[in-house]
């Protein structure tokens, strides 16, 4: 049974301080932040939070990820904290699967700066149509799912098929600003997002853990 006693209200002045006691973004990713919120205006809310990057990072790191896949780049601040919690290449390899060489581009110089674009691989396609030209042999260590919501289950469905044991996928706005849990909202994507949510919750391959970070991360762990 749920405890929501137990859970603390994250009012703006405790998120703050939840994110000042992180590891805080450094000089390039504050840069490539600023230049998102310039370029992409309304749409810059699509990038990850801070705190998200510094948790890919860690957990990158904590697997001990050398191959990793993602599925949304946008303007690529999360795949620069996956591709730093990699060792370098050629061990440490990110494919990153998008849809915009527009948007992936803006991440470039900032990769470059960071000293890891040698270890990210951009492919400008359907990410479905990637998924599942990947072999099944080439086992996956991390994934990250932040892209069009209807299609969730069906990147979750290719990547556990070629995540390691032990390989971890994590999925980006899982509470989708509440909405899952409002049964009076019914657009697409709410209701695709309450689909995937149940569709990990059934799954007994898989180990799994919401954690109300941002607008929800749910990871989920190949037995």
């Amino acid at each position: 049974m749920a405890d929501a006693d137990k859970s603390v209200p994250l009012t703006g002045d405790l998120h703050r301080y939840l994110v000042d006691h992180g590891t805080p973004p450094d000089e390039v990713e504050l840069a490539l932040i600023a230049e998102t919120r310039r370029v992409a205006a309304n749409r810059a809310g699509m990038q990850i939070a801070p705190e998200q990057g510094g948790l890919l990072t860690m957990l990158a790191r904590l697997v001990g990820a050398r191959r990793a896949v993602e599925v949304g780049t946008f303007t690529g601040y999360s795949a620069l904290c996956l591709a730093r919690g990699l060792p370098p290449a050629p061990e440490g390899r990110l494919l990153c699967l998008d849809v915009s060489a527009e948007w992936t581009a803006v991440g470039r110089p900032y990769w470059e700066a960071a000293g890891v674009a040698d270890r990210i691989e951009v492919r400008i396609a359907p990410a479905a149509e990637s998924l599942r030209a990947l072999p099944l042999d080439e086992p996956i260590d991390l994934a990250f799912v932040d892209a069009d919501k209807t299609s969730y289950v069906t990147y979750y469905e290719e990547l556990v098929a070629r995540l390691r044991p032990g390989g971890l996928l994590v999925a980006d706005n899982v509470l989708w600003g509440g909405r899952v849990a409002d049964d009076t909202a019914r657009d697409a994507d709410t209701v695709a997002l309450r689909a995937f949510n149940d569709h990990v919750a059934a799954d007994e391959r898989v180990d799994r853990v919401m954690l109300a970070i941002a607008d929800g991360i749910t990871l989920v762990r190949k037995r």
